[in-house]
């Protein structure tokens, strides 16, 4: 009876029932939920097959969570649909008078029109120098070389409150905090170059910045801090305004170093470098460069009565939300929202645009209480969605034409094509993911007020991902 025991054990696996996915979920989930890093924290993770629609995994779907970056992906699925892969931005020009010989006899309008590609390098067509020349151009065409009026910039077409609630001081100066107005100019962004000090604590020297800003001094209160610290560095300054600080720290050892920016008054940048190619280019104007800005600040209407000469067309939608959800650019987001309420009600509202967003996905059937948003991109501190209402936007795209464009534009994280979130103390992942043995999984993973590093969390939370493979 030796042969006994060697007979069970080399049978003894086959006997054994296979773990599921869902049991190895709950058991990397409960393991995850146990580590210490999220003693104080709430984790939701959704997961579902994406072919049957089955639920895979559950364990707070319903729950409504700050999703940071990852709430890109509904701005995103509902720009298709609403506007439609092939929409592209028409900035619109306005030669408000009659055009005699040479001259045009009154007033030059761009009407901005929210396009956040305006003046952006990164698309063939949108470039700063770009733009600029094809606005000179539509002067040569029209063979004007004098402008006896005004050149005015009209931003009437988004609301004049250029960033959502919820956005803190922190964030709002710096190039991921720029908020979207009618004119958008270099995606609202400067870059401010820095020169550290010899050794750690010393003061730090601006230089300068790219592209060059004129309308608001900076205080410096930046130190050098210790070799490798990385940037440190936060502007601090508010739309509108034209005095900010500059606090934190960059690294020691370094030549130079750069930091982003938001631009306060992004159209008072376009307007001077607009200025410049007319100078460039030759063509005078009798009156001054201005913005509806100013006819708001001095409560004059601003009233024109022409009809659109020529357009400045924007890359196509798919372009725009490629570099929106590879990028996360948060601006595009903001942009985006606004032109849901621009295009259905004519004037680009934050709040307008949100309620457009919570409707339409209440008429697929989600609960809109399930997308408490405060903007576009997922900056804002006080929005809450839940893992189960992104798992349906995101099956729900998997039926669209659109799909391929949508999915494409996902970065790839730890082998899986998903969007990432990132705010203080808020990690999260969505995305689609692909098995080893061709199951196709359609999952939502977010996490609030863990403590540690960030980088712990992201890699616990891909060992949990890790058993959709």
């Amino acid at each position: 009876m030796k042969w006994l025991p060697f007979f069970t054990l080399c049978f003894l696996p086959c006997t054994l029932p296979a773990q599921t996915v869902s049991q190895k979920l709950e058991k990397a989930f409960q393991q995850f939920e146990n580590d210490s890093q999220m003693k104080h924290a709430i984790s939701s993770l959704y997961v579902i097959d994406a072919k049957t629609g089955q639920v895979v995994f559950d364990k707070n779907s319903q729950v409504g969570l700050a999703g940071a970056s990852t709430q890109k992906i509904i701005t995103a699925a509902t720009a298709f649909e609403l506007l439609g892969k092939g929409y592209k931005y028409r900035t619109p020009f306005y030669f408000d008078g009659k055009i005699i010989n040479d001259t045009l006899k009154g007033d030059l309008l761009i009407r901005g029109v929210g396009d956040p590609t305006f003046g952006s390098n990164r698309y063939s067509t949108t470039g700063r120098k770009k733009i600029l020349f094809a606005v000179s151009e539509i002067l040569s065409i029209k063979k004007i070389k004098y402008i006896d009026g005004n050149v005015i910039i009209d931003e009437n077409s988004f609301e004049s409150n250029t960033i959502p609630d919820g956005w803190i001081w922190q964030d709002i100066g710096n190039y991921y905090g720029a908020g979207a107005g009618g004119i958008n100019w270099n995606e609202n962004q400067y870059d401010l170059f820095l020169r550290p000090g010899a050794k750690q604590g010393d003061d730090v020297e601006i230089i300068g910045t790219e592209p060059t800003e004129v309308f608001y001094s900076i205080i410096n209160e930046l130190k050098t801090g210790s070799k490798g610290s990385g940037d440190n560095g936060y502007i601090y300054i508010a739309p509108y305004t034209v005095n900010g600080f500059v606090r934190g720290t960059i690294p020691l050892g370094q030549k130079e170093f750069s930091i982003s920016g938001a631009m306060p008054i992004p159209s008072l940048k376009f307007i001077e470098e607009l200025r410049k190619e007319f100078d460039d280019s030759k063509i005078t104007v009798s009156e001054k460069f201005t913005s509806s800005l100013e006819y708001k600040a001095n409560k004059k209407p601003l009233k024109y009565d022409a009809k659109p000469s020529n357009y400045i067309v924007s890359p196509s939608l798919d372009s725009i939300i490629y570099w929106f959800l590879k990028k996360s650019i948060n601006l595009y987001g903001e942009a985006l929202i606004k032109t849901f309420a621009y295009e259905k009600q004519g004037v680009g509202s934050n709040d307008s645009g949100v309620s457009i967003v919570k409707k339409f996905w209440k008429q697929k059937g989600l609960d809109e209480d399930e997308l408490n948003m405060y903007d576009g991109s997922g900056l804002s501190p006080l929005n809450r969605i839940t893992t189960h209402a992104q798992v349906e936007i995101l099956k729900y795209a998997r039926t669209k034409d659109w799909f391929q464009s949508f999915y494409n534009a996902l970065p790839e994280y730890n082998g899986m094509k998903m969007k990432s979130g990132t705010i203080s103390d808020v990690k999260g992942f969505c995305g689609y993911h692909k098995a080893k043995d061709g199951k196709e999984y359609i999952f939502s993973f977010l996490v609030n007020n863990y403590s540690g590093k960030t980088s712990g969390v992201v890699n616990k939370m891909y060992k949990v991902l890790d058993e959709l493979k």
